[in-house]
C-alpha cells in the first residue's frame, strides 16, 4: 500500500507534497473531505505502536481544550483524533509496512529518500 494522507488547506502540507513529488501511485487522502475511519487509525497504530505520535499537539482545539493540562490515554487520543481531522499529525504517509509521521525535516527528508531512493 502506498498511501498519504494529508490536509489539502494546510500551507506546510502543500510544502511537502512538492517537495516528495511526485508521488506517482499513491493513494492520497484529504482528511477534511474524507475524514479518516476506525480501521485506518488502527492501521496506523499498527505501524506506529502509538496513537501519541499520530497526535497533533500543536492543533489549535488542543490549547483551547486544555489537553495540554490533561493525562490523556491512547484511547482518549484516539477519539480525538477521530472526532477530529485537526488532531491528526500530518502528513501521514504510508509505503508497505513503514510510516512516515508530520512534518520534522527528518521526516520528510526520510519519506522523500523512501519514494525516490
Amino acid at each position: 500500500m502506498k498511501k498519504i494522507y494529508h490536509l489539502a488547506t494546510c500551507s506546510t502540507n502543500k510544502r511537502i507534497l512538492k517537495e516528495i513529488a511526485p508521488v506517482e501511485g499513491f493513494e492520497m487522502q484529504e482528511i477534511k473531505s474524507t475524514p479518516i475511519t476506525e480501521s485506518q487509525i488502527d492501521e496506523m497504530y499498527k505501524l506506529s505502536n502509538s496513537y501519541e505520535a499520530l497526535f497533533s499537539k500543536r492543533a489549535v482545539k488542543y490549547k483551547e481544550l486544555g489537553l495540554k493540562d490533561k493525562n490523556l490515554s491512547e484511547a482518549d487520543i484516539r477519539a480525538y483524533i477521530l472526532g477530529d481531522y485537526t488532531f491528526l499529525k500530518r502528513p501521514v504517509a504510508i509505503i508497505g509496512n513503514e510510516i512516515f509521521i508530520g512534518n520534522s525535516k527528518k521526516n520528510v527528508e526520510a519519506l522523500k529518500n523512501k519514494i525516490h531512493g
